[in-house]
């Protein structure tokens, strides 16, 4: 009898910690309230940019890869919300933006895939990584990316006000702080 509970307790625990440990592992670094972590990049054109440019404006973090089918999947999304916020006026933000890292070992497939994803917004970043298994490109790094995609929705201010959100959970962020005066 004993034996029988302990062959039953103990895969169950296994598994609880596996899933504890794997829950832990991929928790984002940067939670909903905390502040963003402001850096600087260089632009698909060349050009410099600091996240701090964009203060005033609600900002998506979109951390993605030309290799990730979930990715490419949400982009589609991403590019309607953002032709339907762009200079739409957001009470107490200077509008919208997008911000899309691209975790990537390959600059040629990045750019065919902003190309074929008709990703149109100036920020376009590219995340240089050695090593897509452990997500070491610095800005993947600077915000505890372990998976793709991962998302961070900044308000105004540069807070992180959700964590991993869809394009559905978005939007009902920036039409709630649309229609409120």
């Amino acid at each position: 009898m004993k034996r029988s509970i302990l062959s039953t307790l103990i895969p169950l625990l296994a598994i609880l910690l596996f899933l504890g440990g794997r829950y832990f592992y991929f928790k984002p670094k940067h939670i909903q309230g905390e502040k963003a972590p402001v850096f600087t990049a260089t632009l698909a054109n060349g050009s410099p940019f600091s996240l701090a440019s964009l203060d005033g404006h609600f900002v998506l973090l979109d951390f993605w890869g030309s290799w990730c089918g979930p990715c490419r999947m949400q982009n589609p999304h991403w590019v309607a919300l953002h032709r339907k916020y762009d200079g739409l006026g957001i009470p107490g933000a200077k509008g919208f933006a997008i911000v899309s890292i691209g975790v990537e070992t390959d600059e040629g497939s990045w750019e065919n895939a902003i190309r074929r994803d008709s990703l149109y917004w100036p920020y376009q970043i590219l995340d240089k990584a050695d090593n897509l298994r452990f997500f070491n490109s610095p800005l993947a790094v600077l915000y505890g990316v372990k998976q793709l995609p991962s998302t961070f929705l900044l308000n105004p201010r540069g807070v992180i006000v959700a964590t991993n959100p869809g394009p559905k959970e978005v939007e009902a962020i920036l039409e709630r702080a649309a229609t409120e005066n």
